[in-house]
């Protein structure tokens, strides 16, 4: 038994770990308990509960649908604390739903970030490292729907269908959610660094 499970162990494809670095390019944060959108600030106050004040910010969250594992309305651990956007994927979305551009406020976002490839593609458990001494553990992508889809629609009246077509054209760059693992203090303008941690493919045998 223990040669078969290293001959399995053996076959994975490892990825190495490795760095890349980006530039903070804007960061935001709600205003209301009942409005997922965001506005433009100076700097986001970080604590271990996520953004100071903001909607989302906590140690626990209630469960909905993308918990279809619990009972909606679950208490659970909060690791969507805080939401991260690439400039260049909300440019590519913008284009794909032929709109002149996408905004991170109208969809939520409280970071966006340029200079790291495929940023939505970042795997779990990589550590976002700013350059004042914030660390965000990354949780996962975020999947697009049809809410942020709403917003979108709203700020560009005229246009039938955004609201379905957002999930459609964002899915897989709709960018990432994760948790606050060393606060502080992140303003634009940062450099910030991705470690991305050794990677494989788990697959079913």
């Amino acid at each position: 038994m223990t040669n078969q499970l290293q001959l399995l162990a053996d076959d994975f494809r490892i990825t190495p770990a490795f760095r890349t670095s980006g530039k903070v390019e804007g960061v935001f944060r709600t205003v209301s308990a009942e409005d997922f959108r965001t506005i433009a600030t100076d700097a986001l106050e970080m604590t271990f509960e996520g953004i100071s004040g903001d909607r989302h910010g906590g140690y626990t969250r209630r469960s909905g649908g993308r918990e279809p594992w619990y009972p909606r309305g679950t208490e659970m651990c909060n690791e969507r604390q805080i939401s991260i956007l690439s400039a260049e994927e909300l440019s590519l979305i913008a284009t794909r739903m032929e709109i002149a551009e996408l905004k991170a406020e109208w969809i939520g976002g409280n970071i966006t970030l340029s200079g790291i490839p495929n940023l939505t593609m970042v795997p779990p458990r990589t550590r976002l490292v700013f350059e004042g001494g914030v660390v965000i553990r990354v949780d996962g992508d975020n999947k697009p729907c049809r809410f942020a889809g709403e917003a979108i629609a709203e700020a560009n009246p005229g246009r039938e269908g955004l609201d379905l077509l957002f999930p459609q054209k964002a899915k897989r760059l709709r960018g990432l959610v994760g948790y606050v693992e060393i606060p502080g203090k992140v303003a634009a303008g940062e450099v910030v660094t991705a470690h991305v941690p050794e990677q494989w493919i788990y697959e079913r045998i």
